[in-house]
């Protein structure tokens, strides 16, 4: 005999809390299923206190060059230990607060694996749960290769579990989780090596922006290797860590290696194969416009789908399915066009909508144009380091419609927010230009390139 519910959830993410409290409210008897720590990925082991980190990593480059600013300050040391204490406790706090949402929006929480039996059941340990309508907001998890000696490393859940600072550690990956924790632990004093299967990092976004980032990261000190096929990580005889390569060299003499190549969908041993419910090559779970799966009555939110692996679209997705299913909003659905997106890099990265090479392939090479500027934050004018801020428009047509804004350097974590804005308005380059500054209205349009000039403090 099982327990019936509206709407039944699984996964307590922020995706799936946010949907299940959003039934609640209407009125649906809601019950959701965790195995783990309320709050996902994101508030345990991923965006919040990666953004803590970062935060650290802001004041350790602040202290850098605060005699440039005229602060004789004490030599001091970035306290790990002290500082994981804090960290952990805050994101406990967070725990505890999704706990008591869901008490409040009177959602029935059930601890543990939930495994379909049919279409409409799941079971958690002895318990059968049948529901109307179910969510699957499992998430993912970090991707651990299939190597020799690949237990000797960790992936970014282990990282946020160390309890000393890793010395000379090792980050295997070219993405933004790579990239982030590379410059976070570079910043608070560790020699940080690098290692990218191919050439680049952060395959995917503007070439401006990580031709940028990648610069400037070196320039700072990070080695970054390219080119490297890893095939073996190994213990050495002294007790650091080693990765061998392609060609049987080894790289050695550190005391941590972290995979970042990428996450996995949390959809393994969930009994899918007793309903219609399909998953690509990848383990993902496709879904519709309307977050629907291939099987009625089953949905699917978050980083489970393969689209868009964002906290907050997740949250959106989730919020917006059910006010289609308890609200009355038949039209209800996200629109996932033009979503920005931050990585916290050094220097960090904003960017909304297509990328100049997306943009060629849509629009055709002659049809787009791009606009940039590039200058030097007056935060550096009494420094010796002169990082870059570029701010970078794509545009397609005669009538110069924003399809894809990108910047790095200070603040563009906050600077993409407007631009995010104006794309989802439509915004011309002319009419953002007029309303940032009136007498550039009338720019001549350029063939190619050329410099778009806004209002900011800068360093000419």
């Amino acid at each position: 005999m099982s327990t019936h519910y509206d709407f039944l959830v699984i996964g307590g993410g922020s995706g799936g809390i946010a949907g299940a409290r959003r039934a609640a409210q209407y009125g649906a008897r809601v019950a959701l299923i965790e195995t783990g720590r309320l709050g996902g990925t994101c508030v345990n082991v991923g965006c919040v206190p990666k953004k803590i980190m970062w935060n650290a990593a802001h004041f350790a480059d602040a202290l850098a060059i605060s005699e440039d600013y005229g602060f004789a300050l004490p030599a001091t040391e970035f306290n790990w230990a002290a500082f994981k204490t804090a960290r952990d406790a805050y994101v406990e706090r967070l725990n505890g607060i999704y706990l008591r949402n869901l008490d409040s929006s009177q959602v029935e929480i059930f601890r543990g694996w939930a495994t379909f039996e049919s279409p409409g059941q799941v079971r958690v340990g002895d318990t059968l749960l049948s529901a109307d309508h179910i969510l699957i907001a499992t998430g993912g998890r970090p991707t651990i290769p299939d190597l020799p000696g690949a237990d000797l490393a960790i992936t970014s859940d282990g990282f946020f579990g160390l309890t000393e600072q890793p010395k000379r550690p090792l980050i295997i990956g070219a993405g933004y989780i790579a990239t982030e924790l590379a410059g976070v632990l570079h910043s608070l004093g560790s020699e940080v090596t690098m290692l990218l299967r191919k050439d680049i990092l952060l395959r995917g976004f503007d070439e401006a922006l990580r031709e940028t980032v990648m610069g400037e990261m070196r320039s700072a000190g990070v080695s970054i290797l390219t080119g490297i096929q890893m095939e073996s990580v190994e213990r050495e005889n002294n007790g650091h860590l080693a990765v061998r390569h392609q060609n049987g060299e080894a790289i050695s003499g550190f005391d941590c290696v972290l995979f970042a190549i990428g996450r996995d969908p949390a959809t393994d041993n969930m009994g899918l194969e007793k309903t219609s419910l399909e998953v690509d090559h990848d383990g993902f779970i496709p879904t519709n416009e309307w977050q629907d799966t291939a099987q009625p009555g089953i949905y699917a939110v978050g980083d489970v789908t393969g689209c868009q692996a964002l906290t907050p679209v997740a949250i959106a997705a989730a919020r917006r399915l059910s006010d289609r299913l308890f609200g009355g909003q038949s039209q209800a659905k996200l629109d996932y066009e033009n979503i920005p997106t931050v990585v916290f890099s050094h220097p960090p990265i904003g960017t909304v909508g297509l990328t100049e090479e997306e943009a060629n392939k849509r629009f055709g090479d002659d049809g787009v144009k791009v606009y940039q500027n590039r200058f030097t934050d007056m935060y550096y004018a009494v420094t010796p380091q002169r990082v870059p801020t570029i701010v970078k428009l794509v545009v397609p047509g005669p009538d110069e419609k924003i399809v894809g804004c990108h910047v790095v350097g200070r603040a563009a974590d906050e600077m993409i927010q407007g631009f995010a804005v104006a794309l989802k308005c439509g915004a011309t380059k002319a009419r953002r230009l007029a309303c940032s500054s009136p007498q550039l209205a009338s720019v001549p349009r350029p063939v190619s390139y050329t410099h778009l000039t806004l209002p900011t403090n800068r360093e000419v």
